[in-house]
Protein backbone atom coordinates (compact mmCIF):
# COMPACT_ATOMS: atom_id res chain seq x y z
CA UNK A 1 0.00 0.00 0.00
CA UNK A 2 1.17 3.59 -0.80
CA UNK A 3 1.21 5.23 2.79
CA UNK A 4 1.85 8.92 3.96
CA UNK A 5 3.00 9.69 7.38
CA UNK A 6 2.46 13.42 8.33
CA UNK A 7 4.18 16.18 9.31
CA UNK A 8 3.75 15.81 12.53
CA UNK A 9 5.22 12.66 12.99
CA UNK A 10 8.57 11.35 13.29
CA UNK A 11 10.48 10.57 9.85
CA UNK A 12 11.84 7.24 11.59
CA UNK A 13 7.93 5.82 11.86
CA UNK A 14 8.55 5.09 8.22
CA UNK A 15 11.17 2.34 9.65
CA UNK A 16 7.86 0.78 10.89
CA UNK A 17 6.49 -0.24 7.81
CA UNK A 18 9.21 -1.66 4.90
CA UNK A 19 6.97 -3.80 3.28
CA UNK A 20 4.55 -0.83 2.05
CA UNK A 21 5.57 2.06 -0.29
CA UNK A 22 6.09 5.20 2.65
CA UNK A 23 6.76 8.68 2.17
CA UNK A 24 6.47 11.75 4.52
CA UNK A 25 4.96 14.90 3.96
CA UNK A 26 8.83 16.15 4.00
CA UNK A 27 9.33 13.63 1.10
CA UNK A 28 6.69 14.76 -1.55
CA UNK A 29 7.54 18.70 -0.64
CA UNK A 30 4.10 19.06 0.61
CA UNK A 31 4.97 20.80 4.18
CA UNK A 32 2.74 23.21 5.46
CA UNK A 33 -0.30 22.22 3.09
CA UNK A 34 -3.18 22.42 4.91
CA UNK A 35 -5.48 18.74 5.87
CA UNK A 36 -7.64 19.58 3.10
CA UNK A 37 -5.74 20.07 0.39
CA UNK A 38 -3.45 17.74 1.50
CA UNK A 39 -5.80 15.15 1.41
CA UNK A 40 -6.72 15.60 -2.18
CA UNK A 41 -2.96 15.29 -3.13
CA UNK A 42 -3.27 11.96 -1.42
CA UNK A 43 -6.17 11.14 -3.51
CA UNK A 44 -4.65 12.46 -6.29
CA UNK A 45 -1.74 10.76 -6.24
CA UNK A 46 -3.30 7.53 -5.12
CA UNK A 47 -2.14 6.85 -1.77
CA UNK A 48 -4.03 4.18 0.21
CA UNK A 49 -4.12 5.74 3.75
CA UNK A 50 -2.65 8.74 5.85
CA UNK A 51 -0.98 7.95 8.78
CA UNK A 52 -1.18 11.34 11.38
CA UNK A 53 -1.03 12.48 14.94
CA UNK A 54 -3.70 15.51 14.24
CA UNK A 55 -7.00 14.22 16.47
CA UNK A 56 -8.80 17.33 15.05
CA UNK A 57 -8.17 15.97 11.34
CA UNK A 58 -11.53 13.56 12.09
CA UNK A 59 -14.02 16.62 13.02
CA UNK A 60 -12.27 18.83 10.66
CA UNK A 61 -12.59 17.21 6.82
CA UNK A 62 -15.73 15.58 5.81
CA UNK A 63 -14.48 12.06 4.47
CA UNK A 64 -17.66 11.47 2.47
CA UNK A 65 -15.61 13.73 0.15
CA UNK A 66 -12.08 12.83 0.68
CA UNK A 67 -12.13 8.84 0.18
CA UNK A 68 -9.12 7.69 2.31
CA UNK A 69 -7.97 5.71 4.98
CA UNK A 70 -6.98 8.36 7.90
CA UNK A 71 -4.96 6.76 10.92
CA UNK A 72 -4.82 9.09 13.74
CA UNK A 73 -2.23 7.78 16.63
CA UNK A 74 -3.07 8.61 19.99
CA UNK A 75 -0.24 8.79 22.16
CA UNK A 76 0.35 10.68 25.18
CA UNK A 77 3.72 12.01 23.05
CA UNK A 78 4.61 12.14 19.52
CA UNK A 79 8.14 10.68 19.46
CA UNK A 80 8.97 7.49 17.70
CA UNK A 81 9.50 5.54 20.87
CA UNK A 82 6.21 5.92 21.86
CA UNK A 83 4.42 5.69 18.46
CA UNK A 84 6.02 2.93 17.21
CA UNK A 85 4.44 0.80 20.28
CA UNK A 86 1.30 1.65 17.53
CA UNK A 87 2.79 0.88 14.44
CA UNK A 88 1.45 -3.35 14.83
CA UNK A 89 -2.02 -1.99 15.37
CA UNK A 90 -1.79 -0.08 12.09
CA UNK A 91 -0.27 -3.12 10.14
CA UNK A 92 -3.10 -5.29 11.48
CA UNK A 93 -5.84 -2.54 10.39
CA UNK A 94 -3.90 -2.53 7.02
CA UNK A 95 -3.59 -6.24 6.54
CA UNK A 96 -7.27 -7.08 7.66
CA UNK A 97 -8.14 -5.10 3.75
CA UNK A 98 -11.31 -4.38 5.77
CA UNK A 99 -11.20 -0.79 6.75
CA UNK A 100 -13.12 1.90 5.40
CA UNK A 101 -12.59 5.70 4.30
CA UNK A 102 -12.13 8.16 6.97
CA UNK A 103 -10.37 8.03 10.26
CA UNK A 104 -9.22 5.00 12.18
CA UNK A 105 -8.41 6.05 16.27
CA UNK A 106 -5.46 3.93 16.91
CA UNK A 107 -4.71 3.79 20.88
CA UNK A 108 -2.24 1.94 22.71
Amino acid sequence: MKLLLDENLPKKLKLDFPEHEIYTVSDKGWNGIQNGNLLKLLIEENFDALITFDKNLQYQQNFKKYTINVFVLTASINTYSELTKLSPKVKAYLDSNNISDGPVIVIS
